[in-house]
């Protein structure tokens, strides 16, 4: 039988058995409307406070400032659009960003840019890193947000989000971050950070998929995202996922806790199985090696397809990826390696293994087994490969 390793946990994760064993009782016990008076609905009510009380815990948030929503995607939309209508009233059209931000940011923007407003998306770099002169060179009079996310979903680089924050609030301009990847990953304070918005989402740290929130910092007044109910204070209306938000706030709890722990066996993993893939000739690690997740491992080996050496891994029974799961169906390479200025045959090649507490050394053996002889044998079937060796003869 072929030893199934699952190297994708940047796309999602197992929901964790801490908080499997917390949403039960919400699916078939305490299964009341959280809107109704009656002692159904007030013990789910009681649920949904005490999941929104643990997260902005996790988060040294206020719960007034945590919102449920249905995941990261939707958290990024209401973010982005709300910003730019309260900066609309105030005659402030342009939004900075970053070229190598998640679809959900890019697709809104390119939503807004249609709608008028004017966008800047700031440089990365070879490292993966926005530069702090840069963005605040970007900032005009009409600045109305500026969006950069945590921890780059691909290639796992970790922005200086704490000092872009900074020269947001000193220019009066309003920030949010994508921080899907980052939050249940490292640690993430929004106060310490200094952000206005923060998008999270469940299924990235164990949790339920389906369910996410969004940090509104006191003060800000996003217009409704959804129109209807009281719920959510009156934003997005909708019967809560009781056992979602349950199951959401449990796993980060538990991601929270074994953090420290987790991270330092994560590294000395990630690190390994780097420095060993490095040894393959023609192979480079893309993003900066420092400041990067510590289970994320991006990397391209010239001369193959990225698709073929996926399939030939799945074969072998290891679960990776190219790149943003939400963009599995496109054959175009990666904008996120075009953004850090990867040619296009070589950002073609990539491969994307992302690793979480669940993942042990054996696994690590077990690629570094794998995957050079796969990359040896789709190298010498390649016409690409056969070009770049010739040419450097």
């Amino acid at each position: 039988m072929i030893k199934r390793v699952y190297a994708d946990n940047a796309a999602t994760t197992r929901l964790s058995e801490r908080a499997f064993e917390a949403m039960k009782p919400y699916m078939t016990e305490i299964y009341g409307n959280p809107s109704s008076l009656y002692t159904e609905g007030v013990e789910a009510r009681k649920a949904v406070d005490k999941a929104r009380e643990d997260i902005a815990k996790c988060l040294n948030a206020q719960p007034n400032e945590i919102f449920f929503l249905s995941g990261g995607s939707e958290a990024d939309n209401w973010a982005i659009k709300g910003a730019a209508e309260l900066g609309e009233r105030k005659g402030k059209k342009h939004i900075i960003s970053s070229k190598f931000e998640h679809h959900a940011v890019l697709h809104t923007l390119e939503y807004l840019e249609k709608h008028g407003f004017e966008v800047t998306l700031l440089d990365v770099h070879e490292d993966g890193l926005v530069r702090p002169e840069e963005l605040e060179a970007a900032i005009r009079e009409d600045t109305a947000l500026i969006t950069i996310m945590y921890a780059n979903n691909e290639i796992g680089t970790i922005q200086p989000i704490k000092e872009l924050a900074a020269i947001a609030k000193k220019h009066g301009v309003v920030f949010h971050t994508d921080a899907v990847q980052a939050v249940g990953t490292i640690p993430v304070d929004v106060k310490e950070l200094g952000v206005d918005m923060l998008s999270l989402s469940s299924h990235k740290f164990h949790g339920p998929k389906g369910v996410g929130a969004l940090y509104v910092r006191k003060g800000i007044r996003l217009p409704n995202l959804v129109h209807g109910g009281a719920q959510e204070r009156g934003l997005r209306a909708g019967t809560e996922n009781i056992a979602g938000v349950v199951g959401m706030a449990e796993a980060l709890k538990e991601s929270v806790e074994v953090m420290d722990e987790r991270n330092k066996r994560l590294e000395k993993m990630r690190d390994r199985l780097i420095d060993n893939l490095l040894k393959i000739d023609r192979s480079r690690i893309n993003g900066d090696r420092v400041h990067r997740l510590p289970g994320n491992v991006n990397m391209c080996f010239q001369g193959i397809e990225g698709e073929s050496l996926l399939l030939s891994l799945d074969l072998k029974g290891v679960a990776a990826s190219s790149g943003s799961a939400c963009t599995s169906g496109s054959l175009d390479p990666s904008h996120v390696l075009l953004s850090i200025g990867l040619p296009h045959e070589v950002a073609h090649g990539s491969i994307r293994m992302t690793f979480s507490t669940e993942n042990t050394e054996e696994d690590i053996d077990y690629i570094l087994a794998e995957l050079p002889p796969i990359v040896d044998r789709l190298r010498s079937m390649s016409p690409l490969w056969e070009k770049i060796i010739k040419n450097d003869k």
